[in-house]
């Protein structure tokens, strides 16, 4: 039996009102047609297409999904997602025309990177720029992502490619010879070193606006442990406003529209778990050379378990980063540093933030590893200061920390920001929970980093901000069978089970006896 032709009752229109479809895509534009609206079946378009959209004086490509039910999209309504409908910067039911949308003029540079070709800089500036405009779709942007993962960037592409992510956003100029910033590659837990560096070097009058992305692959970033403080997401001008005020912000750098390509990258860099080498580089180079950075101290942690694992990949890593920093006119430091174990106790938002305000009251509980790393990346920071003797800087550092000068900073950039009032002796933590303990009697001869991560980020970390690992146990310390390592905290009971079923494949802690504990190994 025929179906009858549903369209025939909704006569093609030269508009359709356009209608926000509650969805959040992260990052991609995505439209919603109706399969029985007269434009769908009059310009023969499909699921997954692309098309481009005009309203308002401007205009979107986004990718299109075709639905039935008319709760969602009506046969003469446009559905827009999210973020599509924000770029458009309309009302509901404004007029809005569609059509067939053109390839994006950078799709020939990337197939010819997906088939392994060399691109020139301007190849390079041509993507990125169709990556910022949100001309591709997730299909497009997971291509070029994999297309340059691992050894698919020589390190010219690589200096391209930051360059082009730079030149994609806002630069700032902050009218001062030195302008300061710390980074770490990331990958250890609750290594939250930039909130207590960032407050240390601004007391000591050195400007560092500080600007950071949220995490990817780990538990939590600097700015998802800094959004328990205060506000992070701050625009262009009130960000300046209160760097010139305090010296220094901690900020979400999307907001302020800082290599704004880099923030649409992450969306499938996270879900994919890919952080190589080059897109690293280019990621973290071209946020600090955005945001006015002119010396930038880098930490590159190693370890079994870490990013890095061996020395001989930091130094190529450390190599990449000092050629592409000479060629962006950045003053380049680059630390290696321990990355055995987890920085601090705290493994997620809260806990994080919660060691971080012990460190700067000088509480007798504040972890004394993330007190000590911190010192030594601000001691280098404030060395960039021209009347400071090198070797001195760690001294300074300790002495503006110890008199309470870097709590002081710390309160006034969370007030300027926007406090969260977070009180972080009583921190509001997941209130279901389940404990860890020693399976044996021994020493702690290994933690694993990314066993740790990952079941904080199973309890809910860093979405669920009070989620997450608190840690009572680190390398060398000798335990008893039974003993707590580690107490998990979530808000949910599915995210508590999943936790807790992977603490039941691996703790990710190893006892052994003393002699196996692992050297540090590192290079200040």
């Amino acid at each position: 039996m025929d179906t009858p032709d549903t369209a025939s009752t909704h006569p093609p229109a030269t508009s359709l009102a356009l209608r926000r479809v509650g969805i959040d895509t992260y990052r991609e534009n995505v439209a919603y047609l109706h399969r029985d609206c007269a434009i769908y079946r009059a310009e023969g378009f499909q699921a997954l297409s692309k098309v481009e959209i005009h309203a308002n004086g401007r205009h979107i490509l986004a990718t299109l999904n075709v639905v039935d039910d008319p709760h969602i999209v009506d046969c003469n309504e446009l559905g827009l997602s999210e973020d599509a409908f924000a770029r458009l910067n309309v009302s509901d039911g404004h007029p809005a025309t569609v059509q067939q949308a053109e390839p994006p003029a950078s799709i020939s540079a990337l197939g010819r990177k997906i088939a392994g070709e060399r691109l020139n800089a301007g190849e390079f500036r041509v993507i990125v720029d169709d990556i910022a405009q949100g001309h591709y779709s997730k299909i497009e942007l997971t291509a070029f992502v994999i297309a340059t993962h691992r050894d698919e960037l020589d390190r010219e592409e690589v200096l391209f490619l930051t360059e082009a992510m730079v030149a994609s956003g806002r630069r700032l100029d902050w009218h001062e010879p030195q302008v300061v910033d710390k980074h770490c590659i990331g990958g250890i837990p609750g290594n939250r070193t930039s909130m207590l560096v960032v407050p240390i070097v601004a007391a000591h009058g050195l400007l560092c606006p500080k600007t950071s992305s949220r995490a990817i692959t780990s538990p939590a970033g600097t700015a998802d442990t800094m959004e328990v403080l205060a506000q992070v997401e701050l625009g262009v001008e009130q960000l300046q406003d209160i760097v010139r005020q305090h010296r220094a912000c901690l900020a979400w750098g999307g907001a302020a529209e800082l290599s704004p390509a880099d923030d649409v990258l992450i969306s499938v860099e996270r879900p994919l778990n890919i952080d190589s080498p080059g897109q690293m580089v280019a990621s973290i180079l071209s946020k600090k050379i955005a945001a006015g950075s002119t010396h930038l101290v880098l930490d590159i942690p190693i370890g079994p378990t870490a990013k890095v694992r061996t020395m001989a990949q930091a130094q190529r890593l450390r190599r990449l980063f000092e050629y592409v920093a000479k060629h962006m006119r950045l003053s380049l430091d680059v630390v290696i540093t321990d990355g055995r174990q987890p920085i601090g106790n705290g493994i997620g938002p809260v806990l994080e933030a919660r060691d971080v305000m012990r460190v700067l009251e000088n509480d007798p509980r504040a972890p004394i590893d993330l007190r000590q790393k911190a010192l030594r990346l601000a001691g280098r920071l404030i060395e960039c200061d021209p009347d400071v003797r090198g070797g001195d800087g760690f001294a300074i550092a300790r002495d503006i920390l110890d008199s309470g000068r870097a709590m002081a900073r710390m309160g006034a950039i969370i007030a300027a920001q926007g406090s969260r009032g977070f009180d972080h002796n009583q921190p509001a933590l997941g209130p279901l929970s389940f404990d860890v303990a020693a399976t044996g009697t021994g020493f702690i001869t290994g933690i694993d980093n990314l066993q740790i991560a990952r079941i904080a980020r199973l309890a809910g970390a860093p979405k669920v901000r009070n989620a997450g690992v608190d840690l009572f146990c680190k390398l060398g310390r000798p335990v008893a069978q039974a003993d707590l390592l580690y107490r998990v905290h979530a808000c949910y009971p599915a995210d508590l089970a999943f936790a807790r079923a992977a603490c039941a494949r691996s703790t990710g802690y190893t006892v052994g006896d003393a002699a196996q504990v692992p050297h540090v190994f590192v290079e200040f």
